[in-house]
Parts: C-alpha cells; structure tokens; sequence
C-alpha cells in the first residue's frame, strides 16, 4: 500500500508542515512490558492542523 502524502492542509490549505512526537510510546495491548514505539504527528505549520499519526517502528507490533 503506498502512502499519500497530504501537500496541502485540508482545513486553511496551508502548505507548510513540520513533524513532531509526545513522547508517550503506543504499546502493543498483548505485551503489557512491551516499550513500545512513539507515535509521530505530522502537522500544518500554519494552523496546526494534524494531517497524520504513524507509528516510529511499527516492527515492535509484530507477533514473534
């Protein structure tokens, strides 16, 4: 599946976005010790719409 990336903000058509994170991690819900990944936020600069959320290493959710 490829991924489309927003070029333009969908509620002030700004153009303009930066990337940022929170710091709390997503953890799998079957592996309470699980560290996790982090969630990342890409945003519009202009009126801080979000656009998407990823997951940083979508790896850590794999079944082993």
């Amino acid at each position: 599946m490829k991924v489309n990336h927003v070029k333009e903000c969908p509620r002030c058509k700004g153009t303009e976005f930066a990337e940022g994170t929170d710091y709390v991690a997503v953890r799998p819900l079957n592996k309470k010790l699980s560290t996790g990944s982090l969630k990342i936020f890409r945003f519009c600069l202009s009126c801080g719409e979000i656009v998407s959320i990823r997951v940083e290493n979508p790896g850590k959710f794999r079944s082993k």
